[in-house]
């Protein structure tokens, strides 16, 4: 079994009569995102400032690579904190001074370095992150999703081994929400920190995470994957977790990856079990990662939100349709057959034709590249069978263009 970079185990924290951690057990494993969730007040960012060592547990061990903290000399510890960066709820940013100051606050604060060497740093890492052009701006004169990213810049200016994310999305709406989850994805991938994420944002933070692990009662109650936690029998988890997906859709009007993977399995079955014929549509915006490149990462989930709107406009009731990926949109359609679905896809890409899809007027020449792949259901398929088949090459059937 792979050692664990941090383990927490059996930790005890009280704050007078209030115990908020009663033998909580968790494992970060180094190179991945792990997510804890869990109500408010049940003590997920107490857990955070326990990994970090900005608290120490009543009773209970915190190990890193295997060794004691409690046993570290004191040098051993001052190297161990300066592995970590921490992104504060509210950014914490500093509002009298500019963004390359606050980037550069904590190689001030921290390192011996000269200041063009400071410079030279704070512009690599300013020039990583897609930040040109605000240096001499003040906090205050940017977005909430722009400061969440010089909040990013400044954590990992040091390149830190360790990121923790408090409540990263707190105050934002749900477009730059997923913003802010694929910025601290791609930039994961980009840098290969160890991410520890406190969060409410389900299902959405678990397309970004390798781990979950669930706070409750002072005790992790459940530790694994995303795929993982939604297999699990346990009511708890299940009531904390499904309460918010209901609250997911009631925002974005089309079920969540995890919803929609749930009530796609159960209507293949419904419909296999009455012989019912049906077809699974798979939609692609083919070029996501260009548009995001080139109008910012908000842009391609407006797109996405504004085609599932469209979507939702054209579909029957008894059609299921739910967002499978940062860059695709699943539809499961009772008694239709190919032609029918030629016709779904015409009717669609002459809805979205002229319109704003974009979310920007003027959107800077830009088109929208978008593919659909076709399969009709097959009796005693499996849903894992016919995303494959769906998605291969062979199976797609029909592509547009809105520019």
């Amino acid at each position: 079994m792979e050692l664990p970079l941090i383990q927490l185990s059996d930790i005890y924290k009280a704050f007078g009569d209030n115990k908020v951690l009663t033998g909580a057990d968790l494992s970060i494993l180094e190179g991945q995102v792990t997510t804890i969730i869990g109500k408010s007040g049940v003590g997920k960012s107490v857990l955070l400032k326990h990994i970090i060592g900005l608290m120490e547990p009543d009773s209970g061990k915190i190990l890193f690579r295997g060794r004691l903290l409690s046993e570290m000399r004191k040098s051993e510890k001052t190297a161990f904190k300066k592995k970590f960066s921490y992104v504060f709820q509210g950014t914490a940013l500093f509002d009298s001074i500019t963004v390359f100051e606050n980037i550069a606050l904590p190689l001030k604060e921290k390192t011996p370095l000269k200041k063009a060497e400071i410079n030279n740093l704070v512009r690599k890492k300013m020039d990583q992150l897609d930040l040109q052009g605000v240096d001499e701006k003040y906090p205050s004169q940017l977005s909430g999703g722009m400061k969440k990213r010089v909040a990013l810049a400044r954590a990992l200016v040091t390149d830190p081994e360790i990121v923790l994310f408090d409540e990263p999305t707190t105050g934002l709406d749900p477009v730059r929400k997923n913003a802010v989850h694929k910025m601290i994805s791609d930039y994961q991938k980009q840098f290969g920190f160890t991410g520890v994420v406190v969060s409410h944002e389900i299902p959405d933070i678990f397309y970004i995470s390798q781990r979950v692990a669930m706070l409750e009662g002072g005790r992790i109650v459940f530790e694994g994957s995303p795929e993982k936690i939604q297999q699990t029998w346990d009511p708890m988890v299940q009531n904390f977790i499904h309460g918010l997906e209901r609250g997911h859709k009631q925002i974005s009007g089309i079920e969540s990856h995890f919803q929609g993977e749930r009530r796609i399995k159960e209507e293949m079955a419904r419909l296999q079990r009455y012989h019912t014929p049906f077809s699974i549509i798979i939609f692609k915006v083919e070029n996501l990662e260009e548009i995001n490149e080139k109008l910012g990462p908000t842009a391609g989930l407006t797109i996405i939100t504004n085609l599932a709107n469209e979507l939702q406009t054209i579909t029957r009731f008894t059609d299921t349709c739910y967002r499978f990926g940062l860059d695709k949109i699943l539809l499961l359609l009772p008694n239709i057959d190919r032609e029918q679905t030629q016709g779904l896809c015409e009717k669609l890409a002459g809805r979205i034709l002229g319109k704003d899809i974009f979310g920007l007027t003027p959107h800077s020449g830009l088109c929208l590249f978008i593919s659909a792949s076709f399969k009709e259901g097959q009796k005693g398929g499996s849903y894992e069978q016919m995303l494959l088949q769906t998605q291969s090459m062979q199976n797609m059937f029909y592509e547009f263009k809105v520019c």
